[in-house]
């Protein structure tokens, strides 16, 4: 895992200047010192803190992204284990260390829809 890389005080005054106190996601007008920094690709994927890899977001969208940012992460993240053989497949069977229990529903034969009803004898 890459160790996290934060934008300098000029790249984010940069990148606040571009935005223009818009959220550059949503449009929405963001009051003074409400915006969020945020890298478009994560520094985990190989982002970097540049201005072209920076945008100013809202809470909202920034939460929204972030929480989007985290599953790609963890998915490379395990891919890169599978690859590389830190894990191994498990098999279709790994998780079971009893058999199945037997089948307890008696089954009825089908009756043809069109046979009439015959009255069960009782049982002595």
């Amino acid at each position: 895992m890459t160790k996290r890389i934060e934008f300098t005080r000029k790249i984010k005054g940069l990148i606040k200047a571009r935005a223009d106190g818009k959220c550059e996601n949503c449009s929405a007008k963001l009051k003074a010192g409400e915006g969020e920094v945020d890298h478009i690709l994560p520094c985990a994927l190989g982002g970097e803190a540049t201005v072209a890899n920076g945008r100013l977001l809202c809470r909202v969208c920034h939460l929204e992204k972030t929480a989007d940012d985290i599953r790609r992460i963890r998915k490379s993240d395990r891919q890169r284990d599978k690859a590389s053989g830190a894990l191994r497949a498990k098999s279709a069977l790994a998780g079971r260390k009893q058999p199945r229990p037997a089948l307890t529903k008696i089954v009825q034969k089908r009756r043809s829809l069109y046979e009439p009803i015959q009255p069960q004898e009782r049982m002595q």
